[in-house]
């Protein structure tokens, strides 16, 4: 074999890369694990050892943190984790009405609503749809009489057309969703959320939005969906608010007497020793002012030193004064805005004593203190500004509705700046505050850019501005300078945001999920292990090593990614290893034939690899486009499982092709017997000769039948059971103590939801239960979902039994239009997808169109088989998102199938010396390739479908409808492949042949 070292080489540097992603999660669980057995139960104490390691060095020869570890372990998604994803749309038609200065025209009004409805009903691009509506509704209107107003004058003329004021519009919508997007991300950063998972749906003004861990929705809810403040205030310099800070310091000295309040172990530690090393990292020398002086306090302290300081010192054992080392060697207050350095996990604690009476009583009104939005770069360190407050009322000197508009430059000497327009009435009020902030030259003074009571940036003024035109430069990077125009421009205009679509996962229900992937992957990995070796004997031992490698590989890939885990994607990695084991059954399959012909065992597998490898790169390509498509199209848990599929292909091929090929030479060369088969195995499948072709009109009546049975059970049932992604609303999985009658609790739901009555479904167990209601979906107030959620805890009161809300899900009208659009994409697309290719590898249209007719043949068979049985299964049957990714899935088996009994008849034609057969011959020559690849297809079948039962039975309720959709559909893929794609070759071939 040829490049035999090459492969080892890639191997072994995959290994490497693969062992040196997933060591991180090993670190971090050790973490996890002291910090478990240091707390012993207690939660706060367990939370605040491991907020102590964020800035330790954890890993033994590479030295990264705790937190750098953390951020770099294996990536759980919220069906795993529990948490909250959420889809939040901004609302164009806002943003478009407030450009336009909020009109009372009646046509531009109804423009609006026209476009939304338009929206709502699965159209795109909400700007041109409203363009479109406007000038139906007032075609001698010039859109430019609206929105060329003086806010807009800088970048749309009076006269401009409507083609103009549309790219205008496209180019602020755009705008907006950016902004918003900055905006959520720094509040969610803000919450403490570890890990969260943020995408712009391109094409659409919505973003996605995935929380691990967080259960908090009414806060989650109010945190993403309040409306920015964008605010301008002036701020004390240090050296001003030092002596007051000292004053805090000896009053909380006096107040917290309780030495257990202030210093017990964990807080000293994390105080000092944690503190100090964040501080180091970011470059900043610290200082701690200790009875009104100037100290440095070194980590060779003692632990009852450090408690002391503490005890005496509150608030200078967490808050640290910014101070240089002057040429004469004495500590400097450094000058600036910057009044104090204070380590994340202690700025709750500096926010407890600030709000003490005591203190409280002690800050002047005229002041507040606000941290900076994002902690010092390389560190976990907040700075604190002190906030000059002028007016009576308490607002800000200058507010967002004052900016005109901002934007990213560079200046003279091509460095990053941010040049900033106000409004005429904001240039007055900012030419006011700047000269104030300017006015002594020895001492310049910053103004804060505040949004959300976060500081972004406190630039110092230069000098008075007038002419409403700022240039705000710095130590920027162009993604700085982007980031401060958002913020900038976030305030002009209101694009409010709202949660279109959520789905909430409660950590149980994770760790239950956890569980039983991890039961059904073990399981299923131990039924193909067991399979292969007994089946392939010595070979089969090859097969699976080969296996494990593709697992290792598969994890590691997924890691070092960044791929996010999730309970379908369990269900991948599981499947992938099913279908990698089609291409040693290939292989092997093909050696036996070789071996059967008088071939010794080095020639026979040569011989066995070179044969079986057009039908395992055809088969795998097919499968990879099927992915691609599911990933392009899904969203969640399908693009997870899209995920793994892609990356296990890819993975697949190499381990169960490549390294096993290597291996078998490896024992050639050393004169170890290799045996594919034993005593029970060896003539099996041997001399089958099935008339597939000759009975395929009894296959097509089977197959009408069903289907018809099908349409009259969709009749009969009123429609497809859609799920709530399908068709708006909102579904509850609510776990109860007890078994629950679903009548009696759809009654008692019915009157707390206005008498609309719920659907209510046993999910699993008779103690679970599914409940979806479209009760206020239409309705976009922020407070609607607490609404919902306190009728359905009322009703659920009524029961009189203990329960618990497992998960929770929203859809919105819009979102699920889309996802039908998508789910109707992806199955068009796919089956354009494959006939392309089976045209251009087989060149014959007959094989492409048999193919693509197989496809529709199985997506309708098993609709047709979920119509039939909803109702009779003891789970839920509802066609959703995973359900379309399980339709791709069955409809990749098939292709599979199809593609290796496409690749023998052009070998056997290609070894006859003909393009073609007709008649008898064809049918003989078709009947021969299903026969001959028969043994290859039950025995992957088989595989596949055993993978897919022990999943079924063991993977939980949350997966069983998806993994039940494709059992039903390998069974139906292999029927499909054997008496449906290949045969209808003929049929197809014979009607071109009557043309002719």
């Amino acid at each position: 074999m040829q490049g035999k070292g090459f492969i080892k080489f890639i191997a072994i540097v995959l290994a490497i890369v693969c062992a040196y992603a997933l060591s991180f999660t090993l670190v971090s669980s050790s973490v996890e694990k002291d910090a478990k057995n240091y707390a012993k139960g207690n939660l706060a104490k367990e939370k605040a050892y491991l907020d102590s390691m964020g800035t330790v060095k954890v890993y033994p020869l590479l030295g990264f943190t705790y937190q750098e570890v953390k951020s770099k372990e294996i990536n759980l998604g919220l069906d795993l984790k529990g948490g909250m994803n959420v889809t939040m749309e901004i609302s164009l038609s806002e943003l478009v009405k407030s450009l336009a200065g909020n009109p009372t025209d009646a046509n531009f009004n109804t423009a609006l609503q026209n476009a939304q409805t338009q929206l709502n009903a699965g159209g795109k691009d909400y700007i041109k749809l409203f363009v479109n509506e406007f000038e139906k509704l007032s075609p001698n209107t010039k859109l430019a009489d609206y929105f060329s107003n003086q806010d807009n004058a800088t970048q749309l003329k009076s006269s401009a057309s409507n083609g103009e004021v549309q790219s205008f519009l496209e180019k602020e919508a755009t705008s907006a969703i950016d902004r918003s997007f900055f905006i959520l991300r720094s509040r969610i950063d803000g919450f403490g959320v570890v890990s969260p998972n943020m995408q712009k749906q391109e094409g659409s003004n919505r973003i996605l939005i995935e929380m691990p861990g967080v259960q908090d929705k009414d806060r989650i809810s109010k945190l993403l969906q309040g409306s920015a403040e964008l605010q301008f205030w002036q701020v004390y310099q240090v050296q001003e608010v030092v002596p007051l800070l000292e004053n805090i310091n000896k009053t909380l000295a006096a107040t917290l007497k309780d030495t257990a309040t202030v210093a017990n172990d964990t807080t000293t530690k994390a105080a000092t020793g944690g503190k100090l090393a964040g501080l180091e990292k970011a470059g900043v020398k610290d200082s701690l002012a200790k009875g009104g002086k100037l100290a440095g306090l070194g980590k060779k302290d003692s632990t009852a030193a450090k408690a002391a300081i503490a005890k005496s010192n509150p608030l200078f054992s967490v808050l640290s004064i910014p101070t240089y080392t002057a040429e004469n060697g004495q500590q400097q207050l450094r000058p600036g805005p910057i009044v104090a350095w204070v380590a994340q996990k202690d700025t709750s604690k500096v926010n407890s004593y600030f709000k003490l009476p005591e203190v409280a009583a002690a800050i002047p009104s005229t002041m507040k203190f606000m941290w900076s939005v994002k902690p010092m770069e390389g560190s976990k360190v907040f700075e604190l500004y002190a906030i000059k407050v002028t007016s009576a009322d308490g607002k800000p000197d200058l507010g967002g509705e004052s900016v005109s508009d901002s934007r990213n430059d560079f200046d003279q000497k091509g460095k990053p700046e941010v040049t900033m327009y106000m409004t005429s009435e904001g240039s007055a009020k900012w030419k006011k505050i700047t000269a104030e902030a300017a006015s002594d030259a020895n001492n310049k003074k910053a103004i804060a850019i505040v949004l959300d009571n976060a500081v972004y940036s406190a630039p110092t003024v230069q000098n008075e501005i007038t002419g409403g035109v700022s240039s705000i430069t710095g130590n920027f990077t162009q993604e700085d300078t982007k980031d401060l125009s958002n913020i900038l421009k976030a305030g002009k205009l209101p694009a409010p945001a709202r949660i279109a679509g959520s789905f909430v996962v409660g950590p149980t229900l994770g760790a239950q999920a956890i569980h039983d992937g991890l039961i059904s992957f073990i399981i299923a990995f131990i039924v193909i292990l067991i399979f292969m070796a007994l089946y392939y004997h010595r070979a089969g031992w090859v097969a699976n090593f080969a296996l494990l490698i593709n697992l290792f590989f598969i994890m590691g890939i997924l890691v070092s990614l960044g791929a996010v885990l999730t309970l379908p994607g369990i269900a991948g990695i599981v499947l992938v290893i099913g279908l990698s084991v089609d291409a040693n059954i290939l292989i092997f399959e093909r050696v036996r034939e070789e071996l059967a012909l008088g071939k010794n065992t080095a020639l026979a597998i040569k011989e066995g690899f070179k044969h079986a490898m057009p039908s395992i790169i055809d088969s795998n390509v097919t499968l990879f486009i099927l992915g691609a498509i599911l990933y392009v199209f899904g969203s969640g848990p399908v693009q997870g499982f899209a995920t793994t599929l892609c990356i296990g292909i890819l993975s697949s091929l190499f381990a169960a092709v490549a390294i096993t090929r290597v291996i078998f030479d490896s024992l050639i060369n050393r004169k170890i017997e290799v045996s594919f088969d034993n005593k029970l195995t060896r003539n099996a499948f041997k001399d089958i000769s099935f008339d597939f072709v000759g009975r395929r009109k009894i296959y097509y009546v089977i197959s009408t039948a069903i289907i018809i049975l099908g349409f009259v059970f969709y009749f009969k049932n009123g429609g497809l059971n859609l799920g709530v992604d399908f068709k708006g609303g909102r579904t509850y999985l609510v776990h109860f103590d007890k078994a629950v009658n679903t009548e009696d609790l759809k009654t008692k739901l019915n009157p707390v939801f206005g008498n609309e009555t719920p659907e209510v479904k046993t999910a699993g167990e008779d103690s679970q239960v599914k409940i979806t209601t479209t009760f206020h979906i239409e309705d976009q107030n922020p407070k609607t979902d607490k609404v919902v959620e306190d009728a359905l805890v009322k009703g659920l009161a009524t029961t009189g039994i203990k329960y618990e809300i497992a998960s929770s899900q929203k859809v919105t009208p819009i979102i699920a239009s889309d996802i039908v659009n998508g789910a109707f994409y992806a199955v068009l697309i796919s089956c354009l997808f494959m006939f392309i290719y089976i045209v251009v590898r087989f060149k014959k249209w007959q094989y492409g169109l048999g193919a693509v007719i197989a496809l529709f043949h199985d997506v309708l068979m098993v609709l047709s088989f979920y119509t039939i049985l909803d109702g009779v299964m003891p789970f839920s049957l509802e066609i959703g998102q995973d359900f379309i990714a399980a339709i791709l899935t069955v409809m990749g088996y098939t292709m599979t199938e199809t593609v290796v009994v496409f690749d023998r008849i052009r070998e056997k034609l290609k070894e006859s010396g003909k393009e073609d057969l007709h008649g008898e011959e064809r049918n003989n020559l078709i009947n021969f390739a299903l026969n001959s690849t028969l043994s290859r297809t039950i025995l992957t079948s088989l595989t596949v479908f055993f993978v897919l039962l022990v999943i079924f039975i063991f993977g939980g309720d949350s997966i069983r409808g998806f993994i039940f959709a494709l059992l039903i559909g390998r069974i139906i893929g292999t029927y499909s492949s054997l008496c449906i794609s290949t045969p209808i070759v003929i049929d197809l071939g014979s009607s071109a042949e009557k043309k002719k």
